[in-house]
Formats: C-alpha cells, sequence, structure tokens
C-alpha cells in the first residue's frame, strides 16, 4: 500500500503538472480594476469574512481591533469593505450541531452582496457528534460553494485549509482535521477555480500564536490577514 501523501507532495505535484504543459496560469487575484463599475456603483469592494470562531476573533486580545478580518481590511487599504460573518462553534455540515447555514451570521452575508468570499470552516467539524466521514463534508462543501455562486453579487471566492489544532479540546482534533477535512477540501476546490489559501501550513510551528491551543492570538489573526492578503492581492 502507498503512503498517503503529503499536503506538500500534492502542492509540489500539482506544480509539477502545470509545468509539464505551456504555461502555467497566473494564481487568481483582486485586482481592483476589475470591480471599477461595482466600485462606481457601490462606494467599496466587499469582502466577507465566513468562519467560526477563529474568523469571529475568540481569544483574541482587543477582538474588535485585532481579528483576523479587521486586519485584512487594514492590509487591501481604503478601496475594501471587509466584514467578519465569523460564528463561535459554527460547522460547515449541515448535520452538525451548529450548521452555518442556519445562522444569522449566514443571512447577513448574503444581505451584504460581496464582491469576495474568504471561506474558513472545518474546524468544529472534526468533534466526534459531528464528524461523519470525509465524503459527507465534501458534498456540504459543494453545496455552500454552490449556493455562494448562486448569489446576484457573483462574488470569487476562496477557502482557507483551517489553521492547525495543537491539543485536542472541547472534541476538536488534529487527526480529523489533517486526513478528513483538509483532504476534502482539496477534493472539491481542485479544478474547480475555488482557490485554496494554506492557513494550516502557514501557522504550522507556531504554537505561541495558540494559547488555547485552538484559537490563534491577536498575533496569529495578524499573521492570518496577511497569509490571505497575500494569496489574494497581485
Amino acid at each position: 500500500m502507498k503512503p498517503p501523501v503529503s499536503r506538500r507532495q500534492f502542492l509540489t505535484h500539482s506544480a509539477l503538472l502545470l509545468l509539464a504543459g505551456c504555461s502555467a496560469p497566473e494564481p487568481p487575484v483582486i485586482r481592483v480594476e476589475d470591480y471599477e463599475a461595482r466600485r462606481r456603483e457601490r462606494g467599496l469592494i466587499r469582502v466577507a469574512c465566513i468562519g467560526d470562531s477563529i474568523t469571529f476573533g475568540a481569544g483574541v486580545e482587543d477582538r474588535e481591533k485585532n481579528n483576523f478580518p479587521k486586519k485584512l481590511e487594514e492590509l487591501l487599504g481604503t478601496s475594501f469593505e471587509v466584514r467578519n460573518f465569523g460564528r463561535n462553534g459554527a460547522t460547515l455540515q449541515k448535520a452538525g450541531d451548529l450548521p452555518y447555514w442556519t445562522t444569522d451570521e449566514f443571512t447577513a452575508a448574503a444581505s451584504f452582496r460581496p464582491d469576495v468570499i474568504i471561506l474558513m470552516l472545518g474546524t468544529n467539524d472534526t468533534k466526534p457528534q459531528n464528524w461523519k466521514d470525509r465524503k459527507a463534508f465534501a458534498t456540504d462543501l459543494r453545496a455552500l460553494l454552490a449556493t455562494f455562486r448562486s448569489w446576484k453579487s457573483r462574488p470569487k471566492i476562496w477557502t482557507c485549509l483551517p489553521v492547525p489544532v495543537y491539543e485536542a479540546k472541547w472534541g476538536i482534533n488534529a487527526e480529523v482535521l489533517e486526513n478528513g477535512v483538509i483532504p476534502a477540501i482539496f477534493d472539491v476546490c481542485t479544478g474547480r477555480e475555488t482557490p485554496v489559501i494554506d492557513l494550516h501550513d502557514a501557522l504550522s510551528n507556531h504554537p505561541e500564536m495558540f494559547p488555547d491551543k485552538i484559537h490563534p492570538n491577536a498575533e496569529g489573526a495578524a499573521f492570518m490577514a496577511l497569509t490571505v492578503y497575500q494569496a489574494i492581492r497581485p
């Protein structure tokens, strides 16, 4: 039996396949000029950060100023409005104990009419009462992405791999995250024009940024924002 392919091996293999072709496509990015018509109509490019307590900023010192969406807005500049639609405890799966689909934040995100969506869900799906299997998670992720694409604002979507779990706590665990959630995200997003931002790899080897071993602190939130910014801007 072949050993499982690591995330780094997966990305390296994908890059080699691209290089084997005529030319590798440029990574998708936000170019302000692409949104000029919307800016004239609505004033700003709207970015919705959709997620759970990590997006919300639970445990972040001075949360209102230092949560990851707020720090992302500072990096993106005055042409952008970034809203935080994180919900503590939310799951991606509809059968979870708090499906994001049923939350007020989901309704508010749709009403916001975002031009861009930064999605990061999956950490709470690792809890024993929520996790069924990789296929079930992938099915609901496909459905959620399809729902976003159906919105009239036609948002561009980036899906983030959740940040690392440094200690099993509250049912959240690294084993399901790394061997279930993350592979399912790759299964769904590869080849579907939904780029992936690897926050898991970016914040690996930084346990000092996770005081409770699950939620990043203000330094970690700023590092998340920088990683997302570098991925979505030219």
